[in-house]
């Protein structure tokens, strides 16, 4: 089969395409109909990026990411995800190749160009999705059943392997159909892949019914809890609503469940998270999707505890989940080795956060994204927004370099040239992640959809969730909303929205991120005092066209420090500007000095300045460190220095940025003095 496998004449003005869109295109969560959502979701499409951080962002994500992740997917001599399609089609010879979530990662590639087309309906990203749908649909069983590796080991070798892999990723996989059926049908009306996805999910509602705990929990990576939801909430089948609730409810049904799957205790009998991160935060964000549409306190009780668990105890000041490659549970102690189980890319042990072999597997960081988004939607709390935008700046954009084609697997917190061992995975971005590409595309396709997170809707109110340079043109319940929002955000703590068109009986809440203070709101120039609900600032009173509102951020360099406890950074400091964490890497180093011998002041003063990476505008923190010049270390001990310290000049890059200059030593915590 001949595939168009790049997109040609791609503009730069993309953002300036988008127009209204049908009333069928909603945004990726779509809660619109959710009884219990506090925050409803924007309709995909009607947010575009106009100027600034998320525009030149997108623009990437338009012009390299998509066609990139698109080639590298669509060729068999880089990746076989799509080529396993054909193969299980009937139209290719030969055997699967890859993991066996790359099924996963197709879909998720095409989730990615249905967002973008959203946005720019550039008809080349049409044709496109066009041109796979029909060989996907070739590839499933009449009874709905989809799974390459399945299909074609049983063609080649008579080997039945459906659901008899305990570590096997067919749930996980249709999961993802699911999600991007749905937004496939929203963005262009076209029922083709959504029918796909109904019929994969009819098998798995017939085969959880009549199936027992131990088949049943062949489901790790439970991304199907969020697919089924929305499934849901597209078609309005009450079955998949039923399954949904059904896959929490055998959570730790069977006796040799485990915390590398979440399955060793039943889920509401949970307060702590637990081993593998992405496993987890997929479990929680399905779990928040059903709270939203089940009013349930077994549930969402369960959720509040773990998130508290994991910001007091488990989350890296980067929005980064999941300290350890390798872990064990319980705590790795009993005498009984049958109760010491090994935790795969897990949470580590209370405050057990170390530096330069952290995990931060780039799905993890995304994982939070997507359950703290749906906490946002279900409790209308900033609290959870200001974790998504901390994972979204720092641990997300970390995993793709700044030109789009590279991909971090893990975001490590340090990294030195120095280590005497090697780490199994590049801590250097690679085109093609041979071991595991599953953060590509999962990356590109968030990338492609942070437009739809930056507002919210409710009767009566709009909600401000993400700052940017962007044009919101939406309807809800009938009434039409155009608000401008110009802001060079991050870079700067100013927003102005314009109200284009806006009901009168309609306020604004604006999310207040934790880190800030002194915040300030105007309108029409002149200082409004607002009232405070859940870290929102609503601003009120017969606003109409015409209207002009200014949020004022101040934005200070700030360090930071990590409870005691965390031994790894104590007597450290970190430096954050805003929503953005920043780190010390050898290319903004005198060559001649050891990074690691550096030391920061509290006090020392850094500025702020412009610069461009890879065509990436950043912002630069300037200012001094301090070292005492002692030769190298030759031994694991020696006596402290009394010497004075030389001031050594110094760059600061937002961690996100790191490693796309000359690659070397990298660290965000640094020693205080």
């Amino acid at each position: 089969m001949m595939m168009n496998r790049k997109i040609y004449g791609l503009g730069l003005a993309f953002f300036c395409l988008t127009t209204g869109v049908a009333a069928q295109e909603k945004a990726i969560t779509n809660t619109s109909a959710s009884p219990f959502a506090v925050q409803k979701a924007v309709d995909m499409g009607d947010v575009s990026w106009t100027k600034g951080f998320w525009a030149d962002r997108t623009a990437t994500c338009y012009q390299q990411m998509v066609p990139n992740l698109w080639d590298m997917y669509t060729r068999a001599d880089i990746s076989h995800a799509y080529r396993n399609f054909e193969i299980a089609a009937g139209l290719e010879q030969g055997e699967h190749k890859g993991p066996s979530f790359h099924d996963g990662d197709f879909y998720k590639t095409l989730e990615a160009v249905c967002a973008l087309y959203a946005q720019t309906k550039d008809k080349k990203l049409l044709q496109m999705i066009d041109q796979v749908i029909p060989v996907i649909a070739k590839a499933q069983r009449a009874d709905g059943y989809i799974y390459t590796k399945a299909t074609i080991d049983q063609r080649n070798a008579g080997e039945n392997i459906e659901f008899q892999d305990r570590l096997s990723f067919e749930s996980y996989n249709i999961g993802h159909l699911m999600t991007a059926g749905c937004i496939h049908y929203r963005v262009t009306g076209k029922r083709d892949l959504l029918d796909i996805a109904i019929k994969a999910a009819d098998y798995l509602y017939g085969f959880y019914k009549k199936s027992n705990p131990t088949l049943a929990r062949n489901a790790i990576c439970p991304s199907h809890y969020m697919g089924t939801v929305e499934l849901y909430r597209t078609t309005k089948e009450p079955k998949y609503l039923e399954l949904a609730k059904h896959l929490v409810d055998i959570k730790g049904e069977i006796e040799d469940g485990t915390d590398d799957n979440q399955d060793r205790i039943p889920f509401r009998k949970q307060n702590k998270a637990m081993g593998h991160a992405v496993r987890a935060s997929y479990l929680y964000a399905g779990v928040a999707d059903l709270c939203a549409e089940l009013q349930d306190t077994t549930l969402s009780n369960r959720l509040f505890a773990i998130w508290e668990d994991v910001v007091k105890h488990k989350m890296y000041i980067t929005g980064g989940l999941g300290a350890l490659y390798d872990g064990t549970s319980p705590d790795g102690t009993s005498y009984d080795p049958t109760e010491v189980q090994k935790i795969h890319q897990a949470f580590g042990r209370d405050y057990q956060l170390p530096n330069l072999t952290a995990h931060n597997e780039t799905c993890a960081n995304i994982g939070n994204m997507l359950w703290n988004w749906r906490m946002t939607n279900f409790t209308g709390d900033a609290k959870y927004m200001d974790v998504l935008e901390l994972a979204l700046y720092n641990s997300v954009l970390s995993g793709i370099s700044l030109d789009g084609d590279k991909f971090l697997y893990t975001n490590p917190l340090s990294f030195s040239t120095n280590l005497p061992f090697q780490q199994r995975w590049s801590k250097k971005r690679v085109p093609y992640i041979a071991l595991s590409n599953c953060c590509p595309p999962n990356v590109v396709r968030t990338i492609a959809e942070v437009a739809n997170y930056a507002y919210g809707l409710s009767d009566k109110a709009v909600w401000v969730n993400l700052y940017g340079g962007n044009m919101l043109n939406t309807n809800y319940n009938g009434k039409s909303i155009r608000i401008k929002q110009e802001s060079n955000y991050p870079w700067d703590g100013d927003a102005v929205f314009t109200l284009e068109d806006i009901p009168r009986d309609y306020v604004l809440k604006f999310r207040i991120p934790g880190w800030s203070s002194n915040a300030e709101i105007t309108l029409n120039n002149k200082k409004v005092n607002v009232e405070m609900d859940k870290g929102y600032a609503v601003v009120k009173g017969a606003l109409k066209k015409g209207d002009r509102i200014r949020v004022h951020l101040p934005m200070e360099v700030e360090f930071m420090e990590a409870n005691p406890l965390v031994e790894e950074t104590r007597n450290q400091i970190a430096v954050k500007r805003g929503p953005v964490v920043y780190c010390l890497e050898h290319a903004d180093v005198d060559h001649e000095s050891d990074l690691f011998a550096l030391k920061i002041k509290t006090a020392e003063r850094f500025e702020p300045v412009h610069d461009a990476v890879l065509g990436q505008d950043l912002v630069f923190l300037e200012g001094k460190a301090y070292t005492d010049e002692r030769s190298e270390w030759n031994s694991l001990y020696r006596k402290v220095s009394t010497d004075d310290k030389k001031a050594v000049s110094v760059r600061l890059i937002p961690y996100f940025a790191w490693g796309n200059r000359e690659f070397g030593d990298m660290s965000v915590w640094l020693p205080a003095f």
